[in-house]
């Protein structure tokens, strides 16, 4: 019997599964390759998110900056300061109110007659600086000189009617209280307005006389006084120049009295000079509707001086007057 012999065929054969065994090991290669891949990215963003990078900090940056020389000619503004008064060896005043800012106003009493006189000074503040200088130089004199008050008067001076208007300015910032209001255009008197005709008027600032008649603690606190109080006359000291003006609409006989004998005495207009101002909701005119005897405006001869001289005339026929 003939060997039988192998057929080429076999040997394609086994390279063709060769060829696929081969084929199937690199899939399988591959597919472990991309699978660690992808656990790999996995991992890195996971990381990424948990852990943020720390981003690289910039230093600041640093300027020079050149010492500045102070200007040679340039000279700083002074402003003055009201000096607190302070009467040694003499009467404490009494404290009859308080100005919105709190500050205390004050009231002098000398004697103690059964006739009752008031002074009442600086109602437009620091504006009127010069009245309440004025007042200091009576109290300090009378208090030196308890023999120029007559033994049947009391007298009683409030030295600052204004402290906030005297605290914040010695110019025409001065004048209002810190409400902006013009103190001797407050009172309730019959004519009192909240806005007027400022012709031959005051205007340097703007002003009013207040949201209501009496609307502000400082005219309150000066009504309170006359009315627990019987005075027989008054004056209310202002600056500058236009002389003394009595109380009432129209002016009463007893401050046209008043007022023609401190004229008298001290030289100051009778009648005052007339600018064309309206005059409304002014102390003296509230004074004498409200039960004082006689009441006046009168003013000093300008802003700076204090007339000591002439206004220690006045005093003495001040407390001799009978309305």
């Amino acid at each position: 019997m003939a060997r039988r012999k192998k057929s080429s065929h076999h040997a394609w054969v086994y390279v063709i599964w060769g060829m696929n065994g081969f084929a199937i090991l690199s899939l399988l290669a591959f597919s472990a390759l991309y699978k660690t891949g992808l656990s790999a990215s996995a991992a890195e963003e996971t990381t990424s998110t948990a852990a943020p990078a720390e981003t690289r900090k910039i230093p600041p940056t640093s300027f020079f900056l050149p010492t500045l020389t102070p200007n040679p000619f340039y000279t700083p503004p002074v402003f003055e300061t009201s000096t607190p008064f302070v009467l040694t060896n003499g009467p404490y005043p009494a404290v009859i109110g308080f100005s919105l800012a709190g500050r205390p106003i004050e009231a002098y009493t000398f004697g103690a007659g059964e006739k009752e006189y008031l002074i009442v000074a600086g109602i437009h503040g620091g504006y009127e600086g010069n009245t309440i200088a004025l007042a200091n130089e009576l109290i300090t004199h009378i208090n030196e000189n308890p023999g120029a008050i007559p033994t049947d008067v009391t007298l009683y001076i409030i030295r600052n009617m204004n402290p906030d208007g005297e605290a914040r300015d010695n110019g025409v910032d001065g004048r209002v209280n810190n409400n902006g209001v013009d103190l001797n255009r407050n009172f309730p008197a019959d004519n009192w307005v909240k806005e007027w005709d400022r012709d031959g008027c005051w205007i340097y600032r703007p002003t009013t006389g207040g949201a209501y008649a009496g609307s502000e603690p400082e005219t309150r606190a000066v009504m309170g006084f006359i009315r627990s109080r019987e005075i027989e006359a008054l004056i209310s000291y202002h600056s500058a120049a236009l002389g003394v003006f009595p109380g009432g609409v129209p002016w009463e006989e007893p401050s046209k009295q008043l007022a023609k004998a401190l004229a008298k005495a001290t030289g100051y207009p009778y009648p005052p000079l007339d600018t064309g101002c309206e005059y409304t909701g002014t102390l003296a005119d509230w004074a004498v509707e409200n039960g004082v005897g006689a009441a006046v405006d009168m003013e000093l001869s300008n802003h700076r001086d204090t007339d000591f001289e002439e206004n220690l005339k006045a005093l003495k026929v001040f407390l001799n007057f009978q309305p």
